[in-house]
């Protein structure tokens, strides 16, 4: 009965259900990998398709546009960011920033306003990086659906007027 209650073998049992739930979950992260690995194949195959289909006559124009630019009204600040791709289309640019999901995003998480902000940011400074008048860019969300059957790939506009770049700002 003492050896129960001893400070030893509790912490072994303790170490040994660690150990077990460690295991667990390393072999879940491994299928997980697995899992994304061979969704990330099926979108891949969707991707310019999908873009052929959402955008009349475009070309890639960039991808991983570094933007790193001055912040207005700051001495000491930037911005700093990725703009996931850009498509030419006629004098039109548009910014899409992908976004991976299991089956989409719903209404309430297409206007939630610090994922919009974060596209509307990239419109803003990458007319100001690249001295483009912001009526020309058009920015758009690109959902890639990891576990959707249908509709892998979904495109959809951002509204970002100035009103909107103001209130990002």
């Amino acid at each position: 009965p003492l050896e129960r209650h001893h400070p030893k073998s509790q912490f072994y049992k303790k170490k040994k259900k660690q150990k077990k739930k460690k295991q667990k979950s390393e072999e879940l992260n491994k299928n997980l990998v697995i899992d994304m690995f061979q969704q990330g194949g099926k979108l891949s195959e969707q991707v310019l398709p999908s873009l052929d289909k959402y955008f009349d006559d475009c070309e890639v124009f960039m991808a991983e546009e570094k933007l790193y630019e001055p912040i207005s009204g700051t001495d000491d600040y930037l911005f700093k960011g990725f703009v996931d791709l850009i498509i030419k289309e006629g004098d039109d640019y548009h910014i899409i920033d992908w976004k991976t999901c299991s089956w989409g995003w719903d209404s309430r998480k297409r206007s939630d306003k610090m994922i919009v902000y974060q596209l509307i940011l990239y419109k803003h400074f990458f007319c100001q990086k690249y001295g483009i008048n912001p009526e020309n860019v058009h920015t758009h969300f690109g959902l890639l659906k990891r576990t959707s059957k249908k509709n892998i790939v979904e495109l959809f506009k951002v509204t970002s007027g100035q009103k909107r770049i103001d209130n990002a700002l």
